[in-house]
């Protein structure tokens, strides 16, 4: 995790300012460019309703007549030659004429990488910058022909020897793939543009990981890392593009391309959609790009998944959480971490070490100066229940003793690109794995440690590879004959590829980088190095020599990343608890990331200056407070493991992300807040992450919401206040929920050699537990089997249990909402045995006991086996 593209890229910029001036050449085609944008208004007839939908003022998109229809979607051509996405009878998208631009040029060169992104950027050195003599064309007349019932061809037309056609096939129900290949008897295509028509008040999500807003409206977003010296990085932290956007109205729109692109989002006009891809000398080739619609939004990322690929569901166990430490001093230390979190009763499933581990990077070995015994840790690591994961990147170290013949060999065999730009990384080039014979030998060096037991990899850097600065190449070439071009991105599919080929079933990859389809090889995203503080992406920062800087983001980053991820194909996401840069982060920091990470589908514990939470000093404030409440919300977030791996397994069939902004699980809100979520249907979270507050203000889903920790009762559709001290994190259940959780003692979904102390799932799965929030029907089909269900029968609540095959003896279920003790239940027509306590109730196989917390909860202890239970005229809350 250590390093960044700081230096290299101030390099990269005094290496091409003396050619700045040559830019100058270009500003009267920006002219140009200007005229064209101005003529992007909404063709006549469509205008957005009341609700901001678009909608076709005389009904005929809603006929059967020419273009492509389904029961999800309708393309349909205009007679004025422009074309209209629709479901139903709603237009999703307009495409009119100037909605398709081809960007020419006099001559194609090396020189210039035909990024968009310096075009449209707000740079000081290079914003603004166009190639010498680019003119964007606009598109004169389309010709559509009916090929058959499922596909569609145009002729489109720009004038002066300049033409495209245009192929629409009808994929399967709600996708079209669309296909663009410019046709230039003059000048070459450089850059290819789209320019659809939405709604003006929709929300816009995906797109990949961003720190910001997972709302992209009136942003612009570059598909690959570029340069931007106003944050402490110096670059746009771009660690995850995906050029997949989805719009709340139902609809999304992929580029299947790994040329250098940009999303420009409503920012010149509030329905104006801007996407332009550099596509250079493979312009003939062209660009494919794929439109789906569904019913609702959430229901596009399926789509975007039968496109690419479905996600690499990680191990269990890294589910966590895990624990480590920026810098292990050495083997003693791991051992004494290890026995430490079971000596304290912290869940923890995992541990990592990372860098440095190795005698050099990557030198594929154990420092023997720092772990005499390497093998006898990993094996003490699995007595106690944990597996055990390394840092690690795609280098080898041309200077470090150890690792000199490995990079001998790598130099003798052809294993780096035969031409490389800046390294952006301390070590040596990245090695080519576009080799098979080098992607074979990096295999082989892997199983040195996975031949161990390694069971998971933190992928680090494997960035370097960048399309230029300021529109100006910074050449690479593989093996393969691609280029920096396509591999910006690319090169992360062969890097996390060679990992996940390697390692056991049961094992994981977190890693800092992506790209789309990327997903099938990397089990979970973490963003880097975000800041060790409560301030917001783009705010001045501290550093720890008492400088301010603008900072990359702390908590508020983590909380936006992982919303932008989840619907952009990546649903398994991991911040940093506690933040990176700038550590240590102070007690409140930590307490409050750390109720966020538990309420995500994966935790991981550590900082730059190796802030394990039960290490207390003066820099960083930690208490038995903070060692407290961390024991009881890692144990929360352990025990929500039955909820997050049914909604895992789910990704599979529904594809809808586990963690899911308000404003597209519930666009009928038309509001689009940053900082809640939603963790599936059930569970509602809004994060403290302003310094010193002990009350959250949030807009609250539809429905009717229990506070997880108090028991207060709020109405949804509304913006409430609550109470949130420092301990408590603002966590809310949904009336008619049901939770399945495991049982409370619960350590680790690692496997152990020593289950008398260590309470592990894989030793004995035990009695189900679940937490059910009564007065609603609702129901959760877990991923084994097992059901649990509840229903209001005019005044009586019904509650039926199934087993299922890893969870089959018995169930505690805790019912809220119930404000007094019922007089009596029913388990299969038997009345059940009511008990004094809770302490009573655990030395039963069935019955029932009531107590007062929470407002009134009722516990029911169910035996194995398919039950229902009867609870006539409950008294709600």
């Amino acid at each position: 995790m250590k390093g960044s593209f700081l230096t290299p890229i101030r390099v990269l910029v005094c290496l091409v300012l003396l050619s700045c001036f040559v830019y100058a050449c270009g500003d009267d085609a920006s002219d140009d460019d200007d005229d064209s944008l101005s003529d992007g208004d909404a063709a006549d007839g469509d205008e957005p309703d009341e609700d901001g939908d678009a909608t076709e003022e005389d009904g005929d998109d809603t006929d059967q007549g020419p273009g492509l229809h389904d029961t999800g979607l309708s393309l349909v051509p205009q007679q004025d030659g422009q074309w209209n996405l629709l479901r139903g009878d709603t237009v999703l998208l307009r495409f009119p004429l100037d909605a398709l631009q081809l960007g020419t040029v006099p001559e194609l060169t090396d020189t210039d990488s035909y990024d968009p992104y310096w075009m449209e950027s707000d740079d000081v050195l290079f914003g603004g910058y166009l190639p010498e003599g680019f003119v964007w064309q606009d598109l004169q007349a389309v010709t559509f022909e009916q090929t058959s019932d499922t596909q569609l061809s145009a002729t489109a037309d720009f004038g002066n020897g300049l033409s495209a056609r245009l192929v629409f096939d009808l994929v399967s129900e709600g996708h079209v793939q669309w296909q663009i290949l410019p046709q230039a008897e003059n000048d070459p295509v450089a850059m290819i543009r789209l320019r659809p028509r939405t709604t003006e008040t929709e929300g816009f999500y995906g797109l990949g990981e961003y720190f910001d807003t997972p709302n992209h409206r009136g942003k612009l977003r570059a598909m690959q890392i570029e340069a931007d010296f106003g944050l402490e990085s110096a670059y746009n932290e771009a660690h995850v593009p995906i050029p997949f956007i989805v719009g709340s109205t139902g609809w999304g729109l992929f580029v299947e391309d790994f040329h250098p692109g940009i999303f420009d989002v409503c920012r010149k006009e509030n329905d104006l959609l801007e996407i332009t891809f550099g596509t250079g000398v493979d312009s003939p080739d062209g660009l494919l790009v794929h439109l789906y619609a569904a019913e609702h939004p959430l229901d596009i990322t399926r789509h975007y998944y039968e496109t690419t690929a479905y996600p690499r569901l990680p191990a269990r166990w890294a589910l966590g959480p895990w624990i480590w430490r920026d810098e292990n001093r050495d083997q003693a230390e791991v051992e004494s971490d290890l026995a430490k979190i079971r000596e304290l009763d912290l869940a923890t499933s995992g541990y990592w070490i990372d860098r440095p581990y190795a005698s050099a990077v990557n030198s594929f070995d154990f420092n023997p100066s720092q772990f005499t015994d390497p093998q006898a840790m990993i094996d003490l690591a699995h007595d106690l229940g944990f597996r055990m994961a390394l840092w690690h990147t795609p280098y080898v170290s041309d200077d470090q003793e150890a690792a000199i013949p490995l990079h001998e060999h790598a130099v003798e065999n052809g294993f780096f690109p035969p031409v490389t730009g800046l390294d952006l990384n301390n070590w040596s080039h990245p090695v080519d794995l576009t080799n098979p014979d080098a992607y074979d030998w990096w295999q082989g060096l892997i199983r040195n440690y996975t031949d161990m037991g390694i069971e998971g990899f933190k992928m680090d850097y494997g960035e370097d590879i960048v399309p230029g600065l300021g529109g100006t190449r910074t050449p690479w070439e593989f093996f393969d004959g691609s280029n920096e071009l396509i591999m910006h991105a690319r090169y992360q599919l062969f890097y996390h590829r060679v990992y996940a080929e390697t390692i056991p079933d049961d094992a994981f990859l977190i890693c800092r980088g992506g790209t789309y389809g990327d997903q099938a090889n990397v089990s979970l995203i973490w963003p880097g190095d975000l800041d060790a503080s409560l301030t917001r992406h783009g705010e001045e920062v501290e550093d720890n020599d008492g400088d301010f800087v603008v900072g990359v983001g702390g908590l508020p980053s983590a909380l936006v990343a992982g919303q932008t991820l989840g619907v952009s194909g990546f649903p398994f996401f991991a911040s940093d608890t506690g933040g990176y840069r700038h550590s240590p982060p102070n007690k409140e920091t930590f307490m409050r990331w750390y109720e966020h990470t538990a309420l995500t589908p994966a935790m991981q514990v550590g900082t730059s200056s190796n802030d394990v939470p039960w290490e207390y000093d003066n820099d960083n404030g930690f208490d038995d407070e903070s060692l407290t409440w961390y024991r009881t919300y890692a144990r929360l977030h352990l025990r929500l493991f039955p909820f997050f791996w049914t909604y895992a397994k789910d990704l599979h069939v529904s594809g809808r992300p586990i963690l899911r902004s308000l404003g597209l699980a519930h666009p009928e809100l038309g509001e689009h807040p940053w900082d809640t979520y939603l963790l599936g249907e059930e569970l509602f979270v809004a994060p403290v992450h302003e310094e010193g507050a002990t009350q959250r203000t949030a807009l609250l889903p539809p429905g009717e919401w229990m506070d997880w920790f108090d028991g207060e009762l709020y109405t949804g559709g509304q913006t409430v206040t609550v109470e949130a001290p420092l301990w408590k994190l603002p966590l809310f259940l949904k009336r008619g929920a049901v939770v399945p959780m495991l049982r409370p003692t619960i350590d680790t979904m690692s496997p152990t050699t020593e289950p008398d102390t260590v309470d592990s799932y894989v030793t004995d799965a035990g009695r189900l537990y679940a937490v059910l929030a009564a007065g609603e029907d609702g129901s959760f089909d877990i991923f084994d089997g097992a059901k649990l269900s509840q229903r209001m029968d005019g005044n009586t609540l019904i509650v039926e249990t199934q087993n299922g095959d890893e969870f089959n003896q018995g169930f505690m279920l805790q019912i809220f909402l119930i404000q007094s003790e019922p007089s009596e239940l029913q388990m299969d027509d038997q009345t059940m045995s009511a008990q004094s306590d809770l302490d009573e109730l655990a030395d039963v196989d069935s019955g029932y006991a009531f107590t007062s917390e929470l407002g009134g909860t009722l516990w029911i202890r169910v035996p194995e086996g398919n039950h229902t239970i009867t609870i006539p005229s409950p008294v709600l809350r």
